[in-house]
């Protein structure tokens, strides 16, 4: 941590990446470290890149800038495992690379790396970092305890998935103490256009449910063109299944072209090194993989039956 902060101190350009398709804890960490340096050292100049996400622009907003920035800069990415999920290929263009994170560390990228996989979130790692360095006397403010809040809340699935440990309650509290709208932020975070609902009707009389503990959703291209969709769209709907009796593990495949993108979810049952055999990697319980036809989807499948 304390190696950290000096990098974070020699540098006064500091560039904050996450991975493609964010999520509420890529966006909170990397924003609310954005905040935090904000606050910490005014004289800095402290960027958040990335493409951003439609559906979560309300968390905060992002920066272009050129690559001439990048000459004489930190760079910090945050909440991705490995080096092919950063987005903007830029991020290795700086003098330096810190990476902090909390899944599995199967790519140590960084010249420095911090993973804690015991953390919820990296939301809330950067509460814990902040926390041992002492800036602002350890307090965050309010723009940041905001992001940092909805990163944790994300992640826990609003506190009910496993990962949720008492440390993890603890700093959501700590984060509460600051004046923000707590209850629009979760409704924004939940709010879906009507067409989406559509969509969740058609997964929720489509799913393919084996009766022994394995189910799967494929949504292929013409499903996508059917209810409009992009195909991040339809992934926020990885866990509309997630209430069936005797659920042990899922996968939620959307065809994005180029691949199929898997989704793999389970409970308590280990997922993370199928993922890995086939292009991808994540947590023991929530992981992602990328196929490249429906047949070798159904080996996928296939393996995680098999582990049930």
């Amino acid at each position: 941590m304390n190696e950290i902060l000096e990098k974070i101190k020699q540098y006064e350009t500091i560039i904050i990446h996450r991975h493609v398709r964010p999520d509420p804890d890529a966006y909170g960490s990397q924003l609310g470290l954005k905040y935090i340096l904000q606050e910490a050292f005014p004289n800095k100049n402290v960027y958040a890149v990335g493409e951003p996400e439609p559906s979560l622009a309300f968390i905060g907003d992002l920066d272009q800038i050129s690559d001439e920035t990048y000459k004489e800069a930190l760079v910090i990415v945050c909440d991705t495992a490995n080096a092919p999920r950063i987005d903007d290929a830029r991020f290795n263009t700086g003098v330096a690379l810190i990476k902090i994170d909390h899944h599995p560390p199967v790519d140590n990228y960084g010249d420095l790396n911090y993973v804690n996989t015991h953390a919820s979130s990296t939301s809330e790692i950067i509460c814990d970092l902040n926390r041992e360095w002492n800036l602002n006397n350890s307090e965050i403010n309010t723009k940041a305890s905001r992001v940092l809040y909805l990163g944790i809340v994300g992640d826990t699935g609003r506190f009910l998935f496993d990962n949720t440990t008492t440390h993890t309650m603890n700093t959501a509290a700590k984060l509460m103490e600051k004046d923000f709208n707590r209850n629009q932020l979760l409704n924004q975070l939940t709010e879906r256009d009507p067409k989406l609902l559509h969509f969740q009707g058609y997964i929720l009389q489509n799913f393919n449910y084996d009766g022994n503990g394995f189910c799967s959703i494929k949504i292929t291209k013409d499903i996508l063109e059917q209810f409009n969709l992009e195909a991040n769209e339809a992934s926020l709907f990885v866990n509309t299944v997630s209430d069936i009796s005797g659920l042990k593990a899922w996968v939620f495949a959307v065809d994005e072209g180029k691949e199929i993108r898997c989704r793999i979810r389970s409970k308590g049952i280990v997922i993370n090194h199928i993922a890995a055999k086939y292009n991808g990697g994540g947590h023991p319980n929530a992981s992602g993989a990328s196929v490249y036809s429906w047949e070798e989807f159904e080996q996928l499948a296939s393996d995680i039956k098999s582990v049930i």
